[in-house]
C-alpha cells in the first residue's frame, strides 16, 4: 500500500506538467487535448483560471466558440487593457453573434501602449486601416508580426480569405520563438473553423 501511494506521488503530474502539456498539444495542432491539459491546470488551482489566455486561444481553435468568449470575458477581469483579449473575444464572438454584432461589442481598450495595438484596435472597431495598422509598425519586426497576425484574423473573420492567407503566412515568417510566435504558425497552418452567417 505504501508502496503503492509512493508510485503514485513520484509520477503524480504537477499543474506545471499539464501546462505544458497543453501548450505542446497546441503545437501539434491538437486542440481539444491542449483545453484538456488546461482544464486540468485550473482544475489544480482554480484561482487561475482568470489568467488563462492560452486556454482561451486553444478553445478559439477547438470550435468551442462560446466557452472561448468566456474564457476571454473572464481574462479581461485581470488584464482589461489587453488588444489581444478585446481581439480574440471579437473572433469568438463573430462565430457566435456574427461579425457586426461582434464588431459592435468589441471590447474597449485605451492604454495598450504596444505598437500597433491601438491602431489594430481601431480597424477592429471598423475605424481604421490597415495602411494605418502597417504604418504605426514602421520597421519593428515585433510590431509588423503582430500586425500581420491580427490583420490575418481579422481578415479572415471578415470573410477575405485570401488577404488572410497572405497575412497569415507573413506572420508565421515573422513569428518570434514564442507562444504567440506559435499561435502564428498554427494559424497558417490550420486557420480556423467557418464564420457563421
Amino acid at each position: 500500500m505504501i508502496q503503492s501511494l509512493l508510485v503514485l506521488f513520484l509520477f503524480a503530474q504537477t499543474p506545471a506538467d499539464y501546462q505544458r502539456e497543453g501548450e505542446e498539444a497546441f503545437r501539434q495542432g491538437k486542440f481539444a487535448e491542449s483545453v484538456a491539459a488546461f482544464d486540468k491546470v485550473i482544475a489544480a488551482v482554480p484561482h487561475q483560471a482568470p489568467q488563462h489566455w492560452q486556454r482561451g486561444i486553444s478553445l478559439y481553435y477547438a470550435g468551442r466558440f462560446a466557452d472561448c468568449k468566456a474564457q476571454f470575458e473572464l481574462h479581461r477581469t485581470v488584464n482589461p487593457e489587453d488588444f489581444e483579449n478585446a481581439a480574440f473575444h471579437m473572433l469568438c464572438a463573430a462565430r457566435v453573434d456574427g461579425f457586426k454584432e461582434a464588431q459592435k461589442k468589441l471590447i474597449p481598450i485605451r492604454d495598450d501602449t504596444r505598437v500597433p495595438m491601438s491602431q489594430l484596435h481601431a480597424l477592429w472597431k471598423g475605424e481604421g486601416s490597415v495602411e494605418n495598422v502597417l504604418n504605426a509598425a514602421g520597421s519593428s519586426r515585433g510590431g509588423t508580426f503582430y500586425a500581420y497576425l491580427y490583420l490575418a484574423l481579422f481578415e479572415e473573420t471578415r470573410g477575405d480569405t485570401g488577404k488572410a492567407k497572405t497575412y497569415a503566412r507573413r506572420a508565421a515568417e515573422l513569428a518570434p520563438q514564442d507562444y504567440m510566435g506559435d499561435v502564428a504558425r498554427i494559424h497558417a497552418k490550420f486557420g480556423t473553423p467557418a464564420l457563421k452567417k
